[in-house]
């Protein structure tokens, strides 16, 4: 279960055998977590995904053993369970699948490893049929200097995968010799040289990244667009390319610059979600 989406895992242990999956098909009020999340059950009692920072997921555990099929639960406001309640005053309803379409949970995931979005039909309920599945972020990094190096360690510790690719593996003038990024792979140019930018633009915009930005103040991005326009790129490409990065403005370490650029790429790749 290394490296994979926090919103796959549940799906990816659903896979095996005898592992009961649990979804939030009904939400009323507020929660912290989305429609649609899931928690997979293992005959041994482990947990893999998460329904309510801990607050639920062990009545649930107890709740799906007893289950010969698959069963709508409310928990929370409206719940039978008059001595459960949730921090969020709020109500949820559950799918408790004992053992879901393992065929259509192992074609999911391939889906999702093969970077495709997709969906999974749910137990017949009246709420949510099916969930559906982005495939993982991933970030794809153009440049060199420590901005990089802390970029990379923020991305790996949070488990996003991360590529990069230095003025060693490149040649200037000339496009990158690798295939375009993909819809949900963020791509970003941390140079200091400027120079280096244009090819590699040229190159990202004609993939359907969701994220592409270049490191800069308000007269890089100006000699930026000033350069892309002369070269004959039209302006919607010229507007996909975000400058400066990051949440936070002028950020004046690597560190916090890192940690500025990856807060934006996250909260850009959640608002993809199909469940909000």
């Amino acid at each position: 279960m290394q490296n994979i989406d926090d919103d796959h895992a549940a799906l990816f242990a659903a896979c095996e055998s005898g592992v009961s999956l649990c979804t939030i098909v009904g939400i009323e009020g507020s929660f912290s977590r989305r429609l649609g999340a899931q928690l997979a059950i293992f005959p041994d009692g482990r947990l893999v995904g998460s329904l309510a920072d801990g607050c639920l997921e062990k009545q649930i555990a107890a709740d799906v053993t007893r289950c010969g099929e698959p069963v709508i639960a409310r928990y929370g406001r409206g719940s039978r369970l008059i001595d459960f309640r949730l921090p969020c005053g709020g109500g949820l309803d559950i799918l408790l699948d004992p053992s879901p379409d393992r065929s259509a949970c192992r074609e999911t995931a391939g889906k999702l490893e093969a970077r495709e979005s997709c969906s999974l039909k749910l137990a017949s309920n009246d709420l949510l049929t099916v969930r559906e599945y982005l495939p993982q972020l991933r970030l794809r990094v153009y440049g060199e200097g420590p901005e990089i190096e802390a970029l990379a360690t923020l991305s790996l510790a949070s488990g996003i995968p991360f590529e990069t690719y230095s003025s060693n593996d490149l040649a200037l003038g000339r496009e990158p010799e690798l295939p375009p990024a993909d819809r949900w792979t963020a791509v970003l140019l941390l140079f200091h040289d400027h120079e280096w930018e244009n090819t590699i633009l040229r190159h990202a915009i004609t993939g359907t990244s969701f994220y592409i930005g270049a490191q800069g103040g308000a007269n890089a991005r100006a000699e930026r667009i000033s350069r892309l326009a002369a070269e004959g790129v039209v302006d919607t490409d010229i507007a996909r390319v975000r400058g400066p990065v990051g949440i936070t403005p002028s950020s004046r370490t690597p560190r916090s610059l890192a940690l500025s650029i990856l807060s934006e790429v996250v909260g850009e790749y959640e608002r993809l979600h199909p469940h909000g």
